[in-house]
């Protein structure tokens, strides 16, 4: 699959830990890489699209082959226009599995050429969510076990 593109999406609010190593074993696997950093409308973020892609754009400095780029609306529009052979999702629990099968799915019904492909985290990285790291940075605990160098430095310097 060398010869492949992937897109990975998500909100990235913020990017941890378990998303670079991702991006990461995604790209022995496939020579293109697309992050795509979804605008979220159906969440409520912590950080503006602009500063998410910033973030992640900044954690993913210097990895061959991997571009990150923003996107609004659906993800198969996206997909059609990157011009990507599958799309990444990364599976942490059960839970996380019957959801995205359901998107899978749908976004496979709006495009008959929609793969997706599941990858699960690596070990240390298993309990990881940003949901959880929102929460830790806000009741004022310590992240930089969690997130890459450049998100807690921006999100002092951005006085989030």
């Amino acid at each position: 699959m060398k010869d492949s593109t992937a897109l990975y999406p998500g909100t990235f609010d913020p990017i941890t830990n378990g998303h670079v190593d991702l991006v990461r074993r995604i790209s022995r696997i496939f020579n293109r890489i697309v992050v795509a950093v979804a605008a979220g409308f159906h969440k409520s973020t912590l950080l503006s699209l602009e500063q998410r892609f910033t973030l992640v754009r900044e954690s993913l400095l210097g990895m061959q082959g991997v571009e990150v780029v923003t996107f609004e609306g659906l993800l198969v529009e996206e997909f059609t226009k990157q011009k990507v052979d599958v799309v990444i999702r990364g599976l942490r629990a059960v839970s996380d599995f019957e959801y995205e099968l359901m998107i899978a799915l749908m976004n496979r019904k709006l495009n008959p050429h929609f793969e997706t492909v599941f990858m699960m985290p690596s070990e240390q990285y298993i309990y990881l969510h940003s949901s959880l790291v929102k929460e830790i940075y806000k009741l004022g605990g310590e992240i930089t076990c969690l997130v890459p160098e450049p998100v807690v430095k921006r999100l002092r310097e951005w006085n989030i």
